[in-house]
């Protein structure tokens, strides 16, 4: 079986002064988390998407489902949790409470305000994470990134040449990454950015998936004006 996991628990504090969640501002007249559901409701792969936002939006975002897609069988919403694994990890405990998951049950989850999810990118992490257990979106870095221990100070410049810069979804086996996390000690959670460093941090391999530069994540006010103008040009090419 297939899960998707839409991510939908941040209050979008850096895209400034807004009453709500930049998952719920409206690109093309539909909320930024709508077009995200979609891009996984018409995959046939997906046993149920489960869609993890703060406990105040719980009842605004099921509306916003019945409204925008209708069908609320194969769509759950669920509370997310205080950081992204926790709410991975919510996630999980409510598949496990609805379903007889195993060994080869995949978990593909994303984050709501990457709108622009390609059905290619979506369709290789179910493909690879069936092959390798884990995989993770990201695309070659095009800048050079330069690495600061003291945050003032630059220590190293990394060859770009090995480096990428990591986008959603990331895809795994559902019962190991639940066993990966749960052997992580308090002080490794607190380190975590993503679901994949927990693998990184255990010694499990990680497939690379290619992302597309596209595939934006929006979180500055700048980002809504880029999403308006990549639905405008998808919209001329239909």
């Amino acid at each position: 079986m297939v899960f998707g996991v839409i991510l939908a628990g941040g209050i979008g504090s850096r895209m400034g002064s807004v009453e709500k969640p930049k998952q719920y501002l409206n690109i093309a007249d539909k909320p930024i988390i709508i077009h995200t559901i979609e891009k996984f409701y018409i995959n046939d792969e997906f046993e149920r998407l489960y869609v993890l936002c703060p406990e105040q939006w719980i009842s605004h975002t099921k509306n916003l489902i019945r409204r925008y897609i209708g069908d609320t069988d194969h769509i759950s919403v669920v509370s997310g949790g205080n950081t992204r694994n926790e709410t991975i990890m919510n996630a999980i405990r409510q598949i496990e409470s609805e379903y007889e998951v195993d060994d080869e049950t995949i978990l593909v989850t994303h984050d709501s305000v990457r709108p622009f999810v390609t059905h290619r990118i979506i369709e290789e992490n179910i493909k690879y994470a069936k092959l390798y257990g884990a995989c993770d979106t990201a695309v070659p870095a095009t800048d050079t990134i330069v690495q600061s221990d003291d945050n003032q100070i630059i220590s190293s410049v990394p060859d770009r040449r090995k480096m990428y810069q990591g986008q959603t979804p990331q895809t795994f086996r559902l019962k190991k990454l639940k066993s990966l996390y749960e052997s992580l000690t308090e002080e490794e959670k607190q380190i975590l950015t993503d679901a994949a460093k927990i693998f990184v941090m255990k010694g499990e391999k990680v497939y690379l998936v290619e992302g597309e530069v596209s595939n934006i994540k929006i979180t500055y006010p700048y980002d809504l004006r880029v999403a308006e103008t990549l639905i405008n040009e998808d919209r001329l090419e239909e």
